[in-house]
């Protein structure tokens, strides 16, 4: 047994968590930072920079839908493995991944030429205006040409954290975001590229990402390794992945849904200064999100792992821990946009119009967004134990079932304060519903260890 897989099983649980959950949340935030970082550079460009970060903004859920499919091929393989891993069957963990490396190949291939050929159709869809189509087009051409690098950087690291590799994962994050601070003001400022250049600087540097991570799985430091002959797609494996993956692949694909339908309902009752505000808490949404997905993106091999070798009160203990932690992160994180919503708006604009309309929107817009961390943490939790169907009702509940009615029948009563106070209104019911079915679920599952 691999000293690495078997630490998931016996090391002490606090020490576990954090040693895995820290390297985690570094690697999702620093991830956040490709685009955010972007969107900086480009609202502050002399003339042109908060219509060029409108345009950007209209991108998002393109890039969203670009790696939904990364966490379906990735986020569904790697828990299964994991699972495969805690029962010692590291040929059954290699098949798995070799699949969902097959499926992030054909996933981009398919991605990049529906979005090259449709790209400005589906922008204006997506809430771009005659004033910003250009600057959206510009980003988006050149940020599709780095779908296959999106992808694998994005879909195989899950392989590497989900076998206790967690520094290593954060690494192959990190190398690519470090790269991407330095070259953005380089290309947009220095090389006069503009937004073109805040794509380019992305796309060399996922590059990079996408590098470092297959060389790590087609080593011998991996524990289980990745290889061509297991990349053939395999119709069991892929009905497992997609059967798993298809809760992530909704949680993050809907997000674009959710984009659209605020963007345009924004557009239609405000305009473009109000598109260019939900930019703003777009970016805020994930910085408030991504750590605490990172603490249970580091957590979930401890649970998949316990819960393939029948370890009951291991798997239990570590859920509750992950519960209160993630709870605690998005009550201090979402604390400060409610109270002090200029810190994190100045990072974005020093636009006065845009800065006081997103001050006013921001404390009621992440309102419910305080309690998000139960719903995490279960939601993983689910994902962690193969509850693939639970998951996938979770998954649509917040956003297909609550958010998107909402956010088109509110604002026929409340104008366009409708939009913003849609997401806490789902927020909280999700919440509440998720605790419910996560108490039910989790009793029958022990249960059946």
């Amino acid at each position: 047994m691999n000293h690495r897989d078997e630490r998931l099983g016996s090391a002490p649980l606090g020490k576990l968590m954090f040693s895995l959950a820290l390297p985690s949340v570094a690697a999702q935030l620093i991830n956040v930072l490709y685009n955010i970082v972007d969107r900086m550079y480009i609202g502050h460009i002399p003339g042109y920079g908060n219509a060029a970060l409108t345009g950007v903004g209209v991108t998002f859920p393109i890039l969203t839908m670009i790696s939904a499919f990364s966490a379906f091929a990735g986020m569904g393989g790697a828990p299964l493995a994991s699972i495969q891993l805690g029962k010692q069957n590291r040929q059954r963990a290699e098949q798995i991944l070799g699949n969902s490396a097959g499926l992030l190949v054909l996933f981009s291939v398919i991605l990049t030429a529906f979005f090259s050929i449709f790209k400005t159709p589906v922008l204006y869809a997506f809430g771009a205006s005659d004033a910003t189509i250009v600057y959206a087009r510009d980003y988006i051409s050149i940020y599709l040409i780095g779908t296959i690098f999106v992808q694998l950087a994005l879909g195989l690291n899950a392989y590497i954290s989900g076998q206790g590799a967690a520094k290593i994962a954060m690494l192959s994050v990190l190398i690519g975001a470090v790269l991407n601070i330095c070259l953005d003001p380089l290309f947009i400022f220095v090389m006069h590229m503009g937004v073109r250049g805040a794509a380019v600087a992305t796309v060399l540097s996922q590059a990079v990402s996408a590098i470092w991570v297959v060389h790590f799985l087609v080593s011998g430091k991996s524990v289980m390794r990745l290889a061509l002959k297991n990349m053939h797609l395999k119709k069991d494996v892929i009905k497992m992945i997609a059967g798993l993956g298809i809760s992530p692949f909704i949680m993050q694909s809907t997000e674009s849904l959710v984009t659209i339908t605020l963007n345009t309902g924004l557009q239609r009752y405000g305009g473009d200064l109000y598109v260019g505000s939900m930019s703003i808490l777009m970016s805020v949404m994930q910085m408030i999100t991504i750590p605490v997905q990172g603490i249970t993106q580091g957590i979930q091999p401890i649970i998949s792992y316990n819960y393939g070798a029948g370890n009951k009160e291991r798997v239990k203990a570590t859920m509750k821990r992950m519960i209160l932690v993630c709870l605690t992160g998005t009550l201090l994180l979402a604390g400060v946009a409610i109270f002090a919503p200029q810190i994190y708006t100045g990072l974005f604009t020093d636009n006065k119009e845009l800065l006081e309309l997103t001050c006013k929107v921001m404390p009621v817009y992440f309102l419910g967004i305080s309690i998000f961390g139960i719903q995490c943490a279960c939601q993983t939790s689910f994902i962690s134990l193969g509850q693939a169907k639970v998951s996938l009702f979770i998954a649509l509940l917040r956003k297909i079932i609550l958010l998107i009615p909402l956010a088109v029948i509110l604002p026929k009563f409340m104008g366009v304060m409708g939009i913003y106070r849609a997401e806490p209104i789902a927020d909280v019911i999700s919440v509440l519903t998720t605790s419910a079915v996560f108490i039910i679920t989790v009793k029958k599952v022990l249960r059946n260890m």
